[in-house]
């Protein structure tokens, strides 16, 4: 597993990519606001669809509290559209074909699964306050409650 993850307390490492739609997303159209930016394997599978749908049913909270979410993926844009019309995701999903954004996260790594190695995507999710700054990283993600985990964490930052 890919180790090389930004640190804590430093700047997120900048991006510009696009989302299933073509247009073009960068960090820093996100300042002022949380960003929960969150790698996951690949679309339509069963946890990285319960990651999704946990933050399309928190999505009106998080929103509400100037929290953006991002998911990432090495889908490309035709898969990240069947996936948000499936399951009517509310929020974008990026298109890192080429790697680049799980480069700058650390995010691409060898991955075992039945005794098999194979590269992946780790399911990991990245929280910036509205500086720009990294402020946690999730790597033991629960799928199921993801959204109120982010939200909480997110919560004790701003009473902190």
């Amino acid at each position: 597993m890919s180790s090389s993850f930004p640190n804590v307390g430093q700047p997120a490492p900048a991006f510009s990519v696009t989302d299933e739609t073509g247009k073009p997303v960068s960090l820093t159209d996100f300042l002022g606001s949380y960003v929960v930016l969150y790698f996951y394997p690949k679309d339509d599978t069963p946890g990285c669809t319960k990651e999704a749908c946990s933050f399309r049913d928190h999505h009106e909270t998080l929103t509400s509290q100037g929290i953006v979410v991002l998911g990432a993926s090495r889908d490309d844009a035709a898969q990240h559209k069947k996936f948000i019309q499936k399951y009517n995701l509310t929020f974008p999903l990026l298109v890192d074909q080429d790697g680049s954004l799980c480069a700058a996260y650390g995010t691409w790594g060898e991955k075992s699964m039945y005794g098999k190695t194979y590269m992946g995507v780790s399911r990991t999710t990245f929280i910036i306050d509205p500086k720009g700054a990294l402020i946690d990283i999730i790597t033991k993600v629960s799928v199921e409650t993801h959204a109120k985990d982010v939200e909480a964490i997110i919560k004790a930052h701003r009473d902190a």
